[in-house]
């Protein structure tokens, strides 16, 4: 399944962004989540008999408000024969804009830049949309293994969502009464079967990730003594695995809730290894601004003109950008101009360099919006940098919140 594009998850968050404002004067605002595999004509029978049930609705104006979303959805429906492949998402209510009787109609239908996992029915004063910022929260993924000498379990971490892979029992003798000759002959049983146990791990565990290491952001191993530590530090994975491991932490369980147990305790060690990434990258362009031979661009002007050369290899855009791009046509000649303007910028009159006449904005779109599509039409990567390290900061404030690193040197 192909990765989302840095405009499907730009517009996504923006819709995100938008939808936590929008609330109903009741109960009337529908949310419908469409798993890819689920049957479209199975979720129209639903909504049908939704629109049934919503006659017991108290309020009238509820309850016509329920029954015209219902409605649109049901139109809107019919447009799929089958769910896209990552599935349906679908918002639709009306949405007052000042006192009774300014409610308009609000629809927002999209396929989501990660699979829709549940189907959800919900009717609510606020569209349902902790499953969408889970879809895009956290799009990493992470591998997961949890070890004792009695068991282990492998599992992959994708955003919130947990797939255990393996669960494995060794065998493994516990404790013994033996003593003299026999004592030590059962040790020796019981380490060689340990041995073999940690090979199997490491087998099911390379089998289990070596698949996904060009996309695995890293690997958090944990579990009660030291049989983890025997594990991390022998020769039992595939060394681009253990290059991979960013975590090891000691738990009380192994099984499901050991799994559980070893994200919760490597929440910290998550969060800094993304501040790290983009500190990363922002020394990367700082350093290139003062070598002689650097490969960094910044300015608005500079990094689009080098975006449309094909120049720019990643480009790094400010969480904190606020501007607006502006495309305007004038309506006696066709000529097209653009300018940028402050978020909140009254639109400014502008006039057709050739002809005078005053030209028409036909389009209105977020500068980072705009040099996100420009990046994927020629395979730029993206980068949106916080503003919570250092670095993001500088990029905000010294560098506009647009920069970039080039392919080459341009003249």
């Amino acid at each position: 399944m192909s990765e989302a594009s840095s405009k499907e998850l730009y517009e996504v968050k923006k819709t995100l962004k938008e939808l936590e404002n929008k609330k109903g004067r009741g109960t009337e605002l529908v949310s419908v989540y469409i798993p890819p595999e689920k049957q479209i004509s199975d979720v129209a029978k639903q909504m049908r008999d939704e629109l049934g049930q919503s006659a017991n609705i108290k309020s009238k104006q509820t309850r016509k408000n329920v029954q015209s979303a219902i409605e649109v959805i049901i139109q809107r429906l019919k447009l799929f024969p089958k769910p896209p492949e990552k599935g349906l998402i679908m918002f639709v209510g009306m949405i007052p804009k000042g006192g009774p009787g300014t409610e308009k109609m609000e629809t927002y239908v999209f396929q989501p830049p990660e699979p829709v996992q549940t189907y959800t029915y919900h009717c609510d004063s606020q569209f349902f949309i902790e499953p969408l910022r889970d879809i895009i929260e956290y799009k990493e993924v992470y591998g997961v293994l949890v070890l004792d000498r009695k068991e282990a379990t492998i599992a992959v971490l994708r955003g919130k969502r947990i797939d255990i892979v393996k669960h494995l029992t060794s065998g493994v003798p516990g404790k013994h009464k033996a003593g003299g000759q026999s004592q030590r002959r059962f040790d020796r049983v019981i380490e060689l079967a340990a041995h073999e146990f940690l090979k199997r791990i490491g087998r099911y565990t390379d089998e289990a990730f070596m698949p996904l290491k060009d996309e695995l952001k890293g690997v958090l191993v944990g579990g009660p003594g030291h049989t983890k530590n025997d594990f991390v530090e022998g020769d039992y994975i595939n060394y681009e695995i253990n290059d991979k491991i960013i975590n090891i932490v000691d738990t009380s369980y192994t099984g499901d809730f050991g799994i559980r147990e070893v994200i919760d305790e490597s929440s910290d060690a998550l969060e800094e290894l993304d501040i790290m990434k983009e500190k990363k990258l922002m020394r990367k362009f700082l350093t290139g601004l003062i070598s002689e031979s650097g490969l960094s661009t910044y300015g608005e002007d500079e990094v689009r003109n080098n975006l449309q050369m094909g120049a720019v290899e990643t480009l790094i855009i400010s969480e904190n950008l606020k501007s607006r791009r502006l495309t305007y046509e004038c309506p006696a000649c066709g000529t097209l101009t653009q300018q940028t303007i402050r978020q909140h910028q009254d639109i400014p009159e502008e006039r057709c360099p050739n002809c005078n006449e005053i030209m028409k904005v036909i389009k209105n779109e977020e500068t980072a919006e705009e040099l996100i599509e420009l990046a994927d039409e020629v395979n730029t990567d993206v980068e949106v940098i916080s503003i919570e390290t250092e670095e993001g900061t500088q990029l905000d404030k010294a560098f506009g919140g647009i920069a970039g690193i080039l392919r080459y040197k341009v003249k």
